[in-house]
């Protein structure tokens, strides 16, 4: 079945544009830590923002001054007590990020190796995907949860951190699977080479940050998260 079919030839120059643009602004919040040395408490927090923007494009880059930028230099003073709707919405970046590398790891991986299952790689694309994001969550929360402004005094143990993870995945899933299925069912979803398949992915992690905002909002209250700074 020839899946390309109900793609319209206008999302092309438009996915590859939003593509450009994704690239360019990984490239400027890169370069605002690193070349201009703006640093921030942990490796793990600034590949946060700059994983940002391979979903959310330009749009990474004034989120990234508001909050990363600002955030990180007001890190000091944070108490992890009171958290906002703000400080929720940036708690979903690390999820979103883990989201998109996981992609760019599990697609040609699944497709080099011609896994499917019942006939379709997309569900051992979603499995990778999901196990890969799993990983690199626990791994960040671990890590950023020690920070003395996190809120933390010790840190998430490996368990609850895995825990974090485990959840916030599942939450993610129902927007980013969620996506994927309206695509396949409507014979919408392009081949893994064309530029309209990873903008399309690009638009289903934003549906994943919107599906898993209450769980991390959840989490964070609960304190069991961390606010990326």
């Amino acid at each position: 079945m020839d899946m390309r079919s109900a793609v319209p030839d206008w999302l092309t120059p438009v996915a590859w544009t939003y593509i450009a643009l994704s690239l360019l602004s990984v490239a400027v919040i890169a370069a605002d830590i690193y070349l201009a040395r703006r640093r921030h408490p942990s490796v793990a927090t600034e590949l946060v923002w700059i994983s940002s923007a391979l979903y959310l494009g330009p749009f990474a880059i004034p989120i990234y001054l508001n909050r990363g930028r600002a955030g990180n230099a007001s890190s000091n003073s944070a108490d992890g007590v009171g958290r906002t709707t703000n400080e929720s919405a940036v708690a979903v970046l690390p999820g979103g990020g883990a989201s998109a590398v996981a992609h760019l790891i599990a697609v040609p991986f699944v497709v080099a190796v011609g896994w499917t299952i019942a006939g379709l790689a997309m569900w051992p694309m979603i499995l990778v995907i999901a196990l890969l994001v799993v990983v690199m969550l626990a791994v960040y929360e671990r890590i950023d949860s020690r920070r003395a402004h996190s809120g933390h005094i010790r840190g998430l143990s490996i368990g609850a951190a895995l825990v974090t993870a485990v959840i916030t995945v599942v939450a993610f899933d129902v927007g980013m699977v969620g996506w994927m299925l309206l695509l396949h069912f409507n014979n919408a979803m392009p081949a893994v080479t064309e530029s309209t398949f990873w903008f399309l992915m690009q638009l289903g992690v934003i549906a994943g940050l919107v599906t898993g905002y209450p769980a991390v909002a959840w989490l964070l209250r609960r304190n069991q998260t961390v606010v990326p700074v």
